[in-house]
């Protein structure tokens, strides 16, 4: 599996990513889960703080503390929560990223973080505040990069301008085309990575679509009905050729675009990691293909939050 350097950083990262927030806290299952994916080809791997309220970092810190040099960890801030009453709220201060970093280090039992993101963020928040604690944490060895998650171009836009971020995690399908007007091309010339988490639309584009746009896509999807969601299926379909899955369609769509370093996927088993990675990834999608999912579906926008 191809690795690609994470923004301006000395970072190699896989072009997929597991996003382990649905790994559960059974630890036999997670260090299976993370075997299997780091055997697959994946080195990358992506947890937040407030996974499990803490309990997420925990598994991963202990099924990665033999092959900690194997591994390039993200996790994220910005929701302070508490563990007893299982509440949080929005907290990108200074003051509680610097704190909250160090109890991620403790939880994850690392001396390092790869790569840290803002779980979030809004143009209400003290953006430069926020930043001044990343280069703290990274002047002081405790990360070596950082960026953002958000789905907000306007935001974003704030970030690019104001920080030296190496990367952006945002949402980004083939039923999700928004970032491709405003956020895709921006980060691009600034040598900005794109992390492209929600790849399959929440399983609407994997093998497993039809019966999961009967319940998850019943009611719809952004600006697609359910008829239009069944319609898509049907089409994308046909393009499938021999040994190929839906799966690996839907990820290769977005790792086509160039500014597209890693396609984040989430698991919950074995069997949904082995869907995500049993394929061959030096076979790029053709230039045919790609065009012909783009006419299948269209080319969505922001309704907020857009760029000035």
């Amino acid at each position: 599996m191809n690795k690609t350097k994470l923004g301006k950083s000395d970072i190699l990262i896989s072009e997929l990513t597991l996003g382990c927030m649905s790994l559960g806290t059974e630890q036999s299952k997670v260090d299976r889960m993370i075997d299997y994916a780091i055997d697959s080809g994946i080195n990358h791997l992506d947890t937040a703080d407030l996974y499990d309220f803490g309990a997420n970092e925990e598994v991963i810190g202990k099924a990665m503390k033999e092959k900690r040099n194997q591994i390039i960890l993200t996790t994220k801030v910005g929701n302070h929560f508490n563990r007893a009453t299982k509440d949080w709220y929005w907290d990108p201060s200074k003051k509680y990223i610097l704190q909250a970093a160090k109890d991620s280090l403790k939880r994850l039992n690392t001396d390092y973080i790869d790569f840290y993101m803002l779980h979030g963020g809004t143009m209400e928040d003290p953006i430069s505040e926020t930043i001044e604690a990343f280069e703290q944490l990274k002047k002081e060895g405790l990360i070596r990069a950082y960026g953002i998650s958000s789905i907000r171009p306007n935001v974003i836009q704030e970030f690019v301008k104001q920080s030296s971020i190496d990367g952006v995690m945002t949402q980004y399908s083939l039923l999700d085309r928004r970032p491709e007007e405003e956020v895709l091309d921006l980060l691009r010339s600034n040598n900005i990575s794109v992390l492209s988490r929600g790849p399959l639309a929440k399983g609407m584009l994997s093998n497993h679509a039809e019966k999961l746009i009967n319940t998850k896509g019943k009611d719809g999807y952004l600006d697609y009905s359910y008829d239009e969601l069944k319609s898509i299926n049907t089409e994308l379909s046909i393009l499938i050729k021999d040994n190929e899955s839906m799966n690996e369609l839907a990820l290769k769509y977005v790792q086509k675009h160039p500014a597209v370093t890693s396609a984040v996927f989430g698991a919950s088993s074995l069997e949904q990691i082995r869907e995500n990675t049993d394929f061959d990834h030096s076979k790029l999608l053709s230039d045919q293909t790609y065009e012909q999912m783009k006419r299948i579906t269209h080319a969505n926008q922001y309704d907020k939050h857009r760029l000035q």
